[in-house]
């Protein structure tokens, strides 16, 4: 996985967690869904493409 793959996995992580314990943030949990599900994307086409950079 690449390092921008990397990055929005952990910033994914984090807006859910947040957004999580803090209910006024709530468009916080759906932010982090959408960059965890793209990080998901970019890690599955890397994986089936099986390119290695």
């Amino acid at each position: 996985m690449n390092a921008l793959g990397i990055i929005l996995a952990i910033i994914a992580i984090i807006l859910l967690f947040t957004g999580g314990f803090v209910q006024t943030l709530n468009f916080l949990l759906w932010v982090g869904i959408v960059l965890l599900v793209i990080a998901a994307i970019v890690f599955l086409m890397r994986f089936i493409s099986g390119r290695r950079v």
